[in-house]
């Protein structure tokens, strides 16, 4: 694989695990009753955008995990 599409498909899965984790938190806040959007920073918002920021990051993590051990496969 050369540079370029390493390099690209490290940004691709970088962006896409944030997206999805991001969007899994969303989905659990709003499960949890918390509204992101809601009006002024109350504690539900601010606990809503806290799990949205939690997922996007763990969903990073993941895909990082998911580029390593793809490149051990690969020897």
């Amino acid at each position: 694989m050369s540079a370029a599409q390493r390099l690209l498909l490290e940004g691709a899965s970088d962006a896409v695990g944030f997206v999805l984790g991001a969007l899994a938190g969303y989905g659990l806040s709003r499960l949890l009753g918390l509204d992101i959007f809601a009006e002024g920073y109350g504690p539900a918002s601010i606990g809503g955008i806290a799990l949205v920021g939690l997922g996007g990051g763990l969903g990073l993590q993941l895909a990082r995990r998911w580029r390593r051990a793809r490149a051990a496969r690969q020897g």
